[in-house]
């Protein structure tokens, strides 16, 4: 049976990152309850619907099970921030899975990036995402291995450059999209699709693209 997030609350992954704050205004906005996992305490407002829960290792696979119940849907906008190796979308990917196995929570909605894995091609946007931050598209190709390796109803989505843009509503999704060098898409338009599949799941076992 598919979980849609009328089930329970939104747990969001990644909640203080740029996308992630997004991914919690927009489904507070649309009246869902969120458990938002953040590294420290006040990282939000006090906002009506808003649960905050302290998970400051992403390899705390304890803490994050204490946060899940209730919860139908996790988001996850995980991501490493500057240069460098890193492993934090796998590693907080995994926590994730046992989590949720744990639990019982099985859709999981993650934010990956073109390029990675089969998207990974001679064209000019290929080449430029991986001259530039290599680091984290390997992180993301582990992360999505795990993700796809396991017995959850996953959607992968993955964008390509992202902005801060406001929000537009004006976005094409398909598996298919061609992703060009100059292809981009706001956040809060990326968080409006990662709510709207928490929702009305379409990409269920697939890797949906996104682009203005």
């Amino acid at each position: 049976m598919r979980q849609s997030v009328s089930q329970g609350a939104v747990a969001v992954l990644g909640a203080t990152g740029a996308t992630g704050r997004h991914v919690v205004s927009t489904a507070l906005r649309r009246g869902h309850r969120v458990v938002a996992l953040v590294r420290r305490a006040g990282a939000f407002a006090p906002r009506e619907g808003l649960a905050e829960v302290v998970w400051p290792d992403v390899g705390d696979v304890a803490a994050l099970t204490r946060a899940l119940p209730g919860t139908s849907v996790v988001i996850s906008a995980l991501g490493g921030d500057g240069k460098g190796p890193t492993t934090v979308c796998a590693d907080g990917i995994r926590s994730a899975i046992t989590a949720m196995e744990a639990t019982g929570v099985n859709r999981l909605i993650a934010v990956s990036a073109h390029g990675v894995l089969e998207t990974r091609d001679r064209s000019l946007y290929s080449l430029a995402v991986w001259a530039n931050v290599a680091d984290r598209m390997r992180d993301k190709e582990k992360m999505e291995s795990l993700i796809t390796a396991s017995g959850s109803e996953w959607t992968i989505v993955r964008p390509p450059k992202l902005s801060d843009r406001e929000a537009t509503g004006e976005y094409r999704t398909g598996t298919d999209l061609r992703i060009r060098l100059w292809s981009s898409i706001g956040r809060a338009d990326l968080a409006a699709f990662l709510v709207n599949e928490a929702e009305t799941p379409r990409y269920v076992h697939a890797h949906p693209r996104i682009t203005r």
